[in-house]
């Protein structure tokens, strides 16, 4: 199930089910909602002309890398925060 977190839309399977009552679900779930938010705000970004578009891409680059983290984090089986966004997540509390 923490796998599911860092794919894009089906964070909602984990979220909506009891697995996050799992310790270790919930910290990759507060990890994975802050990834979406960046991913979002790329989203927002890459519309604006040129810069933004530069801007918007580097997150989306940086979105995917963040993925491939996440992911070797849930198989390894460490709560590891991911690098530089990992700290917002623990501000979530559900």
């Amino acid at each position: 199930m923490a796998v599911l977190v860092y794919l894009g839309i089906l964070i909602i399977i984990p979220f909506l089910t009891d697995a996050k009552n799992d310790p270790f679900v919930k910290f990759h779930l507060k990890q994975g909602l802050v990834l979406i938010i960046v991913e979002v705000i790329a989203m927002f970004i890459n519309v604006i002309p040129f810069l933004g578009w530069i801007v918007g891409f580097i997150l989306w680059i940086y979105s995917v890398v963040m993925v491939i983290i996440g992911i070797i984090n849930v198989l390894s089986g460490k709560q590891k925060p991911l690098p530089i966004i990992g700290k917002f997540g623990e501000k979530f509390s559900f």
